[in-house]
């Protein structure tokens, strides 16, 4: 098995809030988006589930670009926003999550999946509105029966190329629960077992009543959260 350095592939699942949570979804895509291309790295979305008032549900991605493993798999984790809800005609405060996986792209020659542990369906892929991009079935979901995990890819033209994607991305997942497997068991060990839980952010991005976006980990604060935004994520990335 290889990994490569220089390709990862990214999750991105709204969280808690509703409309919100999915609306800052994309607002992460689009910080990411921006940061690839401030590096020179191609940028590729596979897929996108999109939400019915905007926004994003789920968003697959391959980031391509010199050592952008090394650069990027400590985004991994859970984001907090907190901002005026634009969704709120109270003009409430509002705090969002939204979750960022980074995998490793895995080389696929020496990997054999069984047979009867994968369902593959396919379907029509489709754009923003309901747009339809392709007349025919090219987008591909694999789904890991013994796990549950699914994925799905619909960014490239042929059936058969998005059907590989998504079997690395499967695989990706694949390897990140068996680590993370480990990592638990590991920490049971410990007096005091770290577990890693859905709304325990690694960073938070205040809009109001405040600007700053700081690190939990690291301790770094950035009082423009526009800049960071429009991915200019070097300091809180090094």
């Amino acid at each position: 098995m290889e990994i490569a350095k220089n390709k990862v592939l990214m999750g991105i699942y709204a969280g808690a809030g509703g409309v919100d949570a999915q609306d800052w979804a994309s607002m992460l895509l689009r910080m990411y988006q921006r940061y690839a291309q401030k590096k020179n790295w191609a940028f590729v979305v596979l897929y996108e589930s999109l939400g019915e008032q905007g926004g994003i549900k789920t968003a697959s991605i391959e980031i391509t670009g010199e050592n952008v493993y090394e650069k990027l798999k400590q985004e991994n984790g859970v984001h907090r926003l907190v901002r005026i809800s634009p969704f709120s005609a109270k003009q409430l405060r509002h705090t969002s999550f939204a979750l960022i996986e980074i995998m490793p792209e895995i080389q696929l020659n020496d990997i054999k999946f069984e047979s009867k542990d994968l369902r593959i369906d396919t379907f029509r892929s489709s754009g923003p509105g309901g747009q339809n991009v392709n007349k025919l079935e090219t987008a591909v979901r694999v789904t890991h029966i013994p796990t549950g995990i699914a994925v799905a890819v619909q960014s490239e033209r042929s059936q058969a190329q998005n059907r590989e994607k998504a079997m690395q991305l499967l695989y990706g997942k694949l390897l990140k629960k068996v680590e993370e497997k480990k990592a638990s068991e590991i920490s049971d060990l410990k007096a005091e077992p770290g577990t890693i839980e859905w709304g325990s952010q690694i960073r938070s991005y205040v809009l109001h009543p405040y600007q700053m976006v700081k690190d939990h980990r690291t301790g770094v604060k950035v009082s423009q959260p526009d800049r960071i935004l429009d991915g200019d994520l070097d300091k809180l990335i090094k």
